[in-house]
C-alpha cells in the first residue's frame, strides 16, 4: 500500500518535472531552438495541429530558423500563426520555406523572461507540493485506519519527503538553467 502511494507520487511528480521542461522550452531566449514553436497551433483542415508535426525546422544558425512545410499549401497558414504568436518573430515567407531571423533580445526583454521563467518554476514547485499532500494525506489515512504501523507511516514520510526535495531542487536547477541561458549574450 505505502509502495503504491510513493511510487504514484513518485511518477506524478516526474510527470510535473517534464511540463515544467516542455514550458521552459517555449521561452524564448537569444538562442534559436526548435522547442519555441512546439506550442504553435495550426489549423490544418480542420483539426489544430501542431506545428512541429506539419514541417522540419532547422537551426542553421544561433538566431536564425528555417520551417519547411510537408504540404506547401500551408505555408502561408503557418507565417500567419507565427507572426500572430507571442514570440515576438516576423518570418520571410520565400516561397517553399519560411526563414526566421530572431532579433537580438534587449535587456529589458531579458529580464521579462526571467520572471516568466522563474514563475513557471515556481508554479512546477506548487505541483509538486501539492502532490505531497495529497500522498501525506493517503499516508495518514492508512495509519489511522490501521493498515499500516505508525512508525511505518513515519518512515514513508519521510521517504515522501525526500521525493519532494530532490523534484524541487530538480526544478530549481532548471529554472537556473534558463536563467543562465537567457542572460547569455
Amino acid at each position: 500500500m505505502i509502495d503504491d502511494t510513493l511510487l504514484e507520487a513518485e511518477e506524478k511528480m516526474e510527470r510535473a518535472t517534464e511540463h515544467a521542461k516542455e514550458e521552459f522550452g517555449g521561452i524564448r531566449t537569444g538562442r534559436a531552438n526548435a522547442a519555441m514553436f512546439s506550442r504553435i497551433v495550426i489549423d490544418y483542415y480542420g483539426s489544430p495541429t501542431p506545428l512541429p508535426q506539419m514541417a522540419s525546422i532547422a537551426v542553421p544558425e544561433p538566431r536564425m530558423v528555417i520551417i519547411k512545410p510537408y504540404d506547401n499549401s500551408q505555408l502561408g497558414a503557418m507565417e500567419k500563426a507565427i507572426r500572430d504568436s507571442d514570440l515576438g518573430a516576423n518570418p520571410n515567407n520565400e516561397g517553399n520555406q519560411l526563414r526566421i531571423v530572431l532579433p537580438q533580445m534587449t535587456e529589458e526583454r531579458r529580464r521579462e523572461m526571467i520572471k516568466v521563467a522563474r514563475q513557471k518554476g515556481e508554479e512546477a514547485k506548487v505541483a509538486v507540493r501539492n502532490i505531497r499532500r495529497k500522498a501525506k494525506e493517503e499516508l495518514d489515512r492508512l495509519v489511522k485506519d490501521g493498515e499500516v504501523g505508525e512508525d511505518e507511516g513515519r518512515r514513508a514520510e519521510k521517504e515522501l519527503d525526500d521525493l519532494t526535495h530532490r523534484f524541487v531542487a530538480g526544478v530549481d536547477e532548471l529554472v537556473k538553467h534558463k536563467e543562465s541561458e537567457l542572460l547569455e549574450v
